[in-house]
């Protein structure tokens, strides 16, 4: 990885942070990502208003990274009548690539359970491997889920073994959330669902639009504090699996066709 403080010269990378009520995690998070790869980077964190004021946080840390576009910034956008994941993503997808003209985005758990320090790993195998898509996966060799419990382990296993069967192995964390892309890919490829299973649909367009997949192994770590948007109990679960599940059918139907 270069070193942060070279001025090594490459295309703007945004790297998209969905929060909801994330006040403690949101600025180590930004802190340790920030320290970890080289300028220019932009941290644009789209909030779904938290009632934790998680966006106030964000709004005083972006008055410290002043320097932005030459060097690192931090961006905030606020949302009011609208709430959700996947569209979080996608608003700050929009924003990334038409308001600041990045190249590559990237996306991210805000709990510090995805490490921001191998951020930029998923980057360099864009940048250097020539990857279109690269995926933090935890179902790759060098990769593993220290974070959830037995069941929701055995429950996402499950699932992404599922969908390699139906889908193909051109990824193996289909439901990873730790992505980077090139803009171009992003701009071809809508996010589509309610939550996670926006990803499994991703990566399999993706995929059989002959984009170039690369896993890249993390370990993904229990979160910090704050409470799993993932799922607190069985029925949590199986309802986030229930919609993982159709989306994978749903796929491979249409490939059939």
């Amino acid at each position: 990885m270069p070193n942060p403080q070279d001025s090594t010269s490459y295309s703007l990378v945004c790297t998209i942070l969905p929060t909801f009520n994330e006040r403690d995690n949101i600025k180590p998070l930004i802190e340790r990502l920030l320290a970890s790869v080289p300028s220019p980077y932009l941290v644009l964190v789209i909030d779904d208003n938290s009632p934790d004021g998680t966006w106030e946080v964000v709004e005083r840390l972006a008055s410290s990274y002043a320097d932005f576009p030459n060097q690192k910034g931090v961006a905030l956008v606020r949302r009011i009548n609208e709430k959700g994941l996947t569209s979080a993503i996608r608003e700050g997808i929009y924003q990334a690539i038409h308001t600041y003209k990045a190249d590559i985005v990237t996306w991210m758990d805000c709990d510090l359970s995805m490490p921001p320090e191998d951020v930029f790993k998923l980057v360099q195998a864009i940048i250097e491997q020539g990857a279109d898509v690269a995926v933090g996966s935890r179902w790759v060799s060098g990769g593993t889920d220290i974070a959830h419990g037995l069941m929701a382990r055995i429950l996402s296993w499950i699932i992404n073994n599922f969908a390699i069967l139906l889908l193909g192995d051109k990824a193996h964390d289909y439901t990873s959330g730790f992505i980077a892309a090139r803009a171009e890919v992003l701009e071809s490829i809508p996010l589509r669902g309610d939550y996670g299973e926006y990803c499994i649909d991703f990566l399999c367009q993706a995929g059989r639009r002959g984009y170039r997949l690369i896993e890249v192994p993390y370990v993904c770590v229990p979160r910090t504090s704050g409470d799993s948007k993932t799922g607190i109990n069985l029925w949590d679960y199986l309802s986030k699996g229930r919609k993982y599940v159709a989306t994978i059918v749903r796929l491979w139907r249409n490939k059939k066709n």
